[in-house]
């Protein structure tokens, strides 16, 4: 087995080698046993389903409702008609 076909075995059955079947898996650990590239494949993919099984983030509450009331005040701002030399800000 070469790292190539251990990374789409990675893809297509999961991080989980116990979960492998044994024609897989066997040459799978051997490939581990002596691959810098094997080992940091799998440790990528660990990390990937980790952070995956993570509790969602969440937003802070109103946190889209003050984001629209930025954006509407830029838009307003903008409209206004300004004097020569006066900027957005003044």
């Amino acid at each position: 087995m070469d790292v190539t076909e251990f990374e789409d075995l990675i893809d297509r059955l999961g991080e989980d080698l116990s979960r492998w079947p044994d024609d897989q898996r066997l040459p799978a650990e051997e490939l581990l046993a002596c691959s810098a590239a094997a080992q940091s494949l799998l440790e990528e993919a660990r990390t990937l389903r980790s952070a995956l099984e993570a509790p969602p983030v969440r937003a802070p509450a109103g946190l889209a409702d003050r984001i629209a009331a930025a954006a509407k005040k830029l838009n307003s701002d903008a409209a206004e008609p300004r004097t020569e030399g006066e900027t957005a800000g003044s």
